[in-house]
């Protein structure tokens, strides 16, 4: 039976997931918008089966030096925070580069990244919405990259349900198509859309109360067949994972 869940705050995951009977969860260490290290949660965890969400700051593709090289270190303060109070796994967005700038300069950063990198638990690399020069938004240029990276051990995937709808990926036969390219799917973020297919917005919704079909949204689940958790708003969240346990 698939594991089902939500991403909670860090204050408190133990008895935020009970709250939703969730059987996984996910959360933060620290301010995701800041580059601050990583902040261990206030209460013990262990026992808790539950993955950690990396800061959206970070771009280890990005050409900047003031950008990629604070965004390795918090990266690997992330890996060793997580490992250390028993993630199983943690979840980064591909990146990107800027306008001009050739997207293979970014694989070749990812690249860099990896070698120089210690993965004391699995990095699962998430699709993202919007940006036409991401690292992880299109499928080609996800096969871009995991043809440069798939090889390193520890390296996963992470499916985002809103990210591939907003993204412009039709979601029927995403499951097939990304494995075909990463040969595997670690975690699935099921989330509906605020906004419209190809939209590049990034808006999570309630389930069954956005821009996706809930049967479609279903499907992405049951094809994936890993663990699942809702990023949705906090206060459907239970009744999202109700949902989820119901018609799967």
């Amino acid at each position: 039976m698939q594991e089902i869940g939500a991403h909670v705050d860090q204050s408190d995951p133990v008895t935020e997931g009970a709250d939703r009977k969730a059987d996984v969860v996910q959360f933060f260490l620290g301010d995701p918008q800041s580059w601050k290290a990583p902040v261990l949660p206030p209460v013990d965890v262990s026992g808790l089966s539950f993955f950690v969400h990396a800061p959206y700051v970070i771009n280890v593709a990005s050409s900047n030096n003031k950008i990629r090289i604070p965004s390795r270190k918090i990266l690997d303060n992330h890996v060793a925070a997580a490992t250390s109070v028993g993630a199983r796994g943690l979840v980064v967005h591909g990146g990107h580069v800027t306008k001009g700038e050739d997207p293979a300069d970014g694989v070749a950063n990812w690249v860099k990244t990896l070698e120089r990198a210690t993965l004391t638990l699995p990095l699962l690399i998430e699709n993202t919405a919007g940006g036409d020069f991401a690292m992880a938004r299109h499928l080609d240029a996800i096969a871009r990259l995991w043809d440069a990276i798939g090889h390193f051990d520890g390296v996963g995937f992470c499916l985002d349900t809103c990210h591939f709808h907003a993204g412009g990926e039709d979601l029927v036969t995403v499951v097939e198509r990304v494995r075909a390219i990463t040969g595997r799917i670690d975690l699935v973020h099921c989330n509906d859309s605020r906004d419209a297919w190809n939209s590049g917005a990034d808006r999570h919704a309630s389930l069954g109360t956005g821009q996706i079909d809930l049967d479609v949204l279903l499907g992405v689940v049951r094809a994936a067949g890993c663990p699942v958790v809702v990023e949705t708003p906090r206060d459907g969240q239970a009744d999202d994972i109700a949902l989820l346990r119901e018609r799967l």
